[in-house]
C-alpha cells in the first residue's frame, strides 16, 4: 500500500489515483448489503450507480475548495434522472450515501485527521443537498396533484366527462369503492387539508377536496377495506355518508352544508352534485334546516327554485308511486293536506271514520317512505302532489 500523503497537494493526487478504485469498491459494497439496489433494473442500478461516482468525484473536488459545497452537493442529486427520483426513495438514497461514506472512510483512514473530518463535513452536505431535491420533488408533485384533483373535482361538478377522467382518479391514488355523495359546505378561513383527509380517512373513507370561492366541495366514497388491527376502522366502515358528513361538519365554514343523496359510483357523482349545489342555493329558505341537510329534504325549495332534478324527483319518488298504487291514498293524501292534516275534517270530506284516515296514511307512508303527519314531510309531499298533477296536465294537453 502507498504511504499516507503529507501535504494537501499529495492527498488530492492520492484521491484523484484510488478514485476509480473506490467506485468499484462502492458499487460491489452495494450490491452486497442492500436488497433493493440488486433488484433494480440494469438502467436505474446503473444511474445510481453514477450518482454514487458523481459523490465522490464532487468530494475530491470539494477538498480541493471547500467554497463550493452548496453548488456540488446539489448537482450530485439534481443531475440524477427524473426517473431515478421517482424509483428511488429518500430513505433509499440516505443508505446509497452512508454505504459510499463508509467506503471511502474505510479506503482513506490512513489519509490523516483532516481528510476524516472532511469526510464527515461533506457527507452531511450531500445528504442536505440530497433531502433538498427530494423536499422540491415532493412539493412540485403536491402542487401538480391540487391542480389534478381541482381538474378532477370541476369535471364532476359539471358533469363533463371525458377518457381521461379514470385514469386522472387513478393519478390521485383515490381509494374510494361503491357509493359516492357529495357535500357542500363553506370554505373556512383555514382550510386544513390534512386534517381533512386524516378525519375521513379515520372513518374508513376518502375524499375528493374542491375549492371554488366561499364553496367548499367534497366528493365522499367508502375507502377499499384493509387488514389493519383497529377496532375503530371496523366499526367507522359501517357509517352512513350522513354520518360521516356529520363528523366532518366542524371543518366547513360557518353557514349551510349539504349531502347530495348517494349514487353507485364516482362516474356517476356529478347527480350527487346537481342536486348537493342545487340544495346549497336554497337552504337559506328552510328557517330551520339543520346542518347538514340531506339535498332531498330541500326538494320543495329546489322545484321552486326551477330545478329539474327536483320535480322529477318529487314526481316520480312520490306522485307517480301512489297513483299507481291507489287513487283512493293519493286523494285521501289530497284531503288530509288540504285540510290542515285534520283527521276529523279528512273523514268528513270522505264520509269515512276518522280510524280510517289514520289507516290509509300509514299506508301511504309504507308505499313512499314519508310520513304525512310530519310539518317538513307534508311540505314535500304537498309539493310533489302538485307539481306531479301540473305534469299530468301537460302531459294530457300535449297528447291532443
Amino acid at each position: 500500500m502507498a504511504p499516507a500523503p503529507k501535504t494537501k497537494e499529495q492527498t488530492l493526487n492520492w484521491l484523484r489515483t484510488i478514485s476509480g478504485e473506490l467506485s468499484t469498491q462502492t458499487l460491489k459494497r452495494l450490491e452486497d448489503t442492500l436488497t433493493w439496489y440488486g433488484d433494480m433494473p440494469p438502467g436505474r442500478r446503473s444511474a445510481v450507480g453514477l450518482v454514487a461516482q458523481a459523490g465522490i468525484t464532487s468530494f475530491i473536488s470539494w477538498f480541493d475548495d471547500p467554497r463550493s459545497t452548496p453548488w456540488i452537493a446539489a448537482d450530485v442529486f439534481g443531475a440524477a434522472p427524473r426517473e431515478l427520483l421517482r424509483s428511488v426513495s429518500l430513505q433509499q438514497t440516505l443508505q446509497l450515501i452512508r454505504v459510499t461514506v463508509e467506503v471511502v472512510e474505510e479506503r482513506v483512514k490512513d489519509g490523516g485527521e483532516s481528510l476524516r473530518e472532511a469526510i464527515l463535513l461533506y457527507s452531511r452536505e450531500i445528504a442536505f443537498g440530497a433531502a433538498d431535491v427530494y423536499a422540491r420533488a415532493a412539493e412540485a408533485r403536491g402542487l401538480w396533484d391540487a391542480r389534478l384533483e381541482a381538474l378532477v373535482v370541476d369535471s364532476i361538478l359539471s358533469g363533463e366527462y371525458d377518457d381521461e377522467l379514470p385514469s386522472r382518479i387513478a393519478a390521485l391514488g383515490w381509494h374510494g369503492h361503491g357509493e359516492v355523495c357529495v357535500l357542500v359546505g363553506t370554505t373556512p378561513q383555514m382550510l386544513d387539508v390534512d386534517q381533512l383527509r386524516r378525519a375521513a380517512r379515520h372513518m374508513a373513507a376518502d375524499v375528493l377536496i374542491g375549492v371554488q370561492g366561499n364553496r367548499l366541495v367534497l366528493v365522499i366514497g367508502r375507502a377499499r377495506p384493509a387488514p389493519v388491527d383497529s377496532e375503530d376502522v371496523g366499526t367507522a366502515a359501517a357509517l352512513t355518508f350522513m354520518e360521516i358528513a356529520m363528523a366532518l361538519e366542524p371543518i366547513f365554514g360557518p353557514g349551510h352544508l349539504v349531502l347530495g343523496h348517494e349514487v353507485p359510483n364516482l362516474v356517476d357523482a356529478s347527480k350527487s352534485a346537481k342536486a348537493a349545489l342545487a340544495g346549497f342555493a336554497v337552504a337559506r329558505s328552510w328557517r330551520n334546516a339543520p346542518r347538514p341537510v340531506q339535498a332531498d329534504d330541500l326538494l320543495p325549495e329546489r322545484a321552486l327554485a326551477g330545478d329539474p332534478l327536483a320535480r322529477a324527483t318529487l314526481i316520480h319518488r312520490i306522485y307517480r308511486p301512489l297513483q299507481a298504487h291507489s287513487t283512493e291514498l293519493l286523494t285521501t293524501l289530497w284531503c288530509y293536506l288540504d285540510n290542515g292534516r285534520s283527521l276529523e275534517a279528512t273523514a268528513r270530506e270522505l264520509f269515512v271514520h276518522p280510524n280510517t284516515v289514520r289507516y290509509r296514511l300509514k299506508r301511504v307512508s309504507e308505499v313512499i317512505g314519508y310520513d304525512a303527519t310530519g310539518a317538513r314531510e307534508a311540505l314535500i309531499l304537498q309539493s310533489a302532489l302538485i307539481i306531479g298533477s301540473i305534469s299530468d296536465h301537460d302531459g294530457s294537453t300535449r297528447r291532443r
